[in-house]
């Protein structure tokens, strides 16, 4: 199975495009998005600009999972305020951007070939010796002559390119157009001796970009550059969506998973949609709850691809245990999203707690800010954690966090009712993501605030439990 980088340039094409509308603190906040989904790469503008220079420098300490790059050109100075950037940035990386095509390099840098290639492993070089990770990026390489292409490619893979990009700016390739251009790098770097990684960028101009960047993969590409908007790239939920129906058979995977895609993009919509009154960058209605395609006579492999769908990773015993409640419970009634996932909640990864709730007092109303203690017992020890809040539940899981320790991510929170009438009995559904996995608690009471306690309580004791057994 091939692992697929994913490469997302929303943020570095806002920055370069007259017609965005993202704010500095909206462009930091799709950055975060980005990086809680595990995106292998942010792609950052240059940094001449104060505005720009800036935002690398907010994001560099606070991106944790993903590679933070940032783009230069043919100029050292470009280079080393891009550095000077990225200071801070935990996983940092440099791209090298060169127009190769006849047209680019005369009207936009105004160069030729010859002083293109005087110019490109030197400045490649320099990158490399303030960097570890320094991307060549082919500006219009579809359009390059491919022996121009081949020789300034080479060259700056042996002055110490890490990874080779491969850019259709104009946007007008055919899937087999591409292929052959990825045939053809491929075969000379191998010819050369040199193992270095190819990526590419598929605009969309055509609609084809996802079939591009698929057929580019087959060739051996290992990286995709993605965007939420415009026709830069293909969409990131295209590829993301492609490789969950047809990963398997591809044989390619990503660390994206659909689920948390289309929360993000629910959270940007949302994000943009508040600011414009409904109007939005992204161009699209809101992504919406597929329903699952289950029945009682769905076997455990189809369980256990929904289970994989909804972005949980089981164990082989919890995979068998929730499809023995999902057929205890489709014998009774219809199984959507939401069964399915009480149905993860309450039979997978049952443990021993490691934290029990004792007791808990909550403050709340519409003149003061709520507030909450709560008491747990670890070991036969009552720990207490106090703390207010935007509401009395999130007040509750802020103080449970106090006696833990750990803040968590809270990917989805629900409250159903299980009976009818003033004393109804609630039922609460905790999402917690952690070190990139998804736990979920359930929990059942009378009160809302104390089954939303035992459903965050249970799903924290689930991580804490895996924690020890890795």
């Amino acid at each position: 199975m091939n692992r697929i980088r994913i490469a997302d340039v929303t943020i570095k094409e806002s920055c370069n495009s007259t017609k965005s509308t993202l704010s500095f603190k909206e462009k930091m906040e799709v950055a975060k998005q980005l990086d809680l989904l595990m995106t292998d790469v942010i792609e950052m503008p240059k940094t001449v600009g104060q505005t720009e220079s800036l935002l690398v420098k907010s994001l560099a300490p606070v991106i944790k999972n993903s590679v933070l790059c940032v783009e230069a050109g043919l100029d050292r100075d470009e280079v080393d305020k891009a550095m000077a950037a990225l200071a801070n940035a935990k996983k940092p990386r440099i791209c090298i951007s060169v127009p190769t095509s006849p047209v680019q390099m005369e009207y936009v840098c105004g160069m030729k070939p010859k002083k293109i290639l005087e110019l490109v492993p030197a400045i490649v070089s320099y990158a490399k010796t303030l960097c570890p990770e320094v991307e060549f990026s082919c500006k219009d390489a579809t359009r390059s002559e491919k022996d121009f292409l081949c020789t300034v490619i080479l060259s700056a893979v042996k002055a110490g390119a890490t990874l080779v990009d491969l850019e259709d700016t104009a946007g007008v390739m055919l899937p087999e157009e591409f292929d052959s251009l990825m045939d053809t790098i491929l075969a000379m770097l191998k010819e050369e001796g040199e193992n270095v990684a190819v990526s590419v960028t598929c605009s969309d101009n055509l609609n084809m970009a996802t079939a591009n960047a698929v057929t580019c993969i087959r060739s051996g590409a290992v990286e995709v550059k993605t965007s939420l908007i415009g026709k830069a790239a293909p969409k990131l939920e295209a590829i993301v969506n492609m490789v969950t129906e047809r990963g398997d058979s591809l044989e390619m995977e990503i660390a994206q998973k659909r689920p948390e895609v289309e929360k993000t993009l629910r959270k940007l919509f949302w994000m943009e949609g508040s600011r414009s009154g409904g109007t939005n960058i992204f161009e699209k209605e809101e992504p919406k709850h597929e329903e699952l395609d289950l029945d009682e006579n769905a076997d455990i492999s189809k369980v256990i691809r929904v289970i994989k769908k909804l972005g949980y990773e089981l164990s082989d015993d919890d995979n068998a245990k929730v499809y023995k409640e999902f057929k205890r419970v489709s014998e009774k009634k219809k199984v959507g999203t939401k069964e399915m996932e009480a149905i993860i909640a309450t039979a997978s990864l049952q443990v021993a707690p490691t934290y029990q709730l004792v007791n808990f007092v909550i403050n709340s109303g519409n003149i003061i800010t709520p507030t909450a203690q709560v008491t747990l017992e670890k070991d036969g020890n009552q720990l207490k954690g106090l703390s207010s809040g935007d509401g009395p539940i999130a007040a509750a899981f802020l103080a449970v966090e106090m006696v833990v320790g750990v803040h968590y991510e809270l990917d989805d929170f629900q409250i159903q009712s299980v009976t009818e009438g003033s004393e109804a009995v609630g039922n609460a559904l905790v999402k917690l993501r952690y070190n990139g996995k998804l736990y979920s608690g359930n929990g059942i009471s009378t009160d809302i605030i104390g089954a939303s306690i035992r459903a965050y309580l249970n799903a924290i004791n689930k991580i804490v439990f895996d924690s020890k057994n890795e």
